[in-house]
């Protein structure tokens, strides 16, 4: 099974350099990289609507994964056209994944960092 948390605590940790955040505080920086990572292709997919850029590779990573997608799409609002969605487009349930967990795996990664 994919391990989303994984691997996007160790894509912010090597996109956490190509950015100049400047924060005073732990709930600043966190605010300045849900905002820049949100549409970072490395990161959640989220720009172009792919992390991956290939469908299977995506349906892959949600194999396994089914639950964490039914979060969030509940968490993005429950709406039951994305239920049929995430069925025909693997990309953009592997994106819906990403953007859900984002906010847990930056604060992963700001723990690591000791913030």
């Amino acid at each position: 099974m994919y391990d989303y948390m994984g691997a996007m605590v160790e894509d912010i940790m090597n996109a956490f350099d190509d950015y100049d955040w400047d924060a005073d505080d732990r709930d600043s920086l966190y605010e300045q990289m849900n905002d820049d990572l949100w549409v970072d292709d490395s990161v959640t997919g989220n720009g172009s609507g792919s992390y991956f850029f290939d469908r299977e590779k995506a349906r892959d990573a949600i194999r396994g994964n089914e639950e964490t997608l039914i979060e969030a799409i509940e968490e993005f609002g429950d709406d039951p056209k994305d239920y049929e969605k995430a069925l025909k487009e693997p990309e953009w349930a592997d994106v819906t994944i990403r953007c859900y967990l984002l906010g847990q795996a930056i604060d992963r990664v700001l723990d690591d960092l000791g913030y």
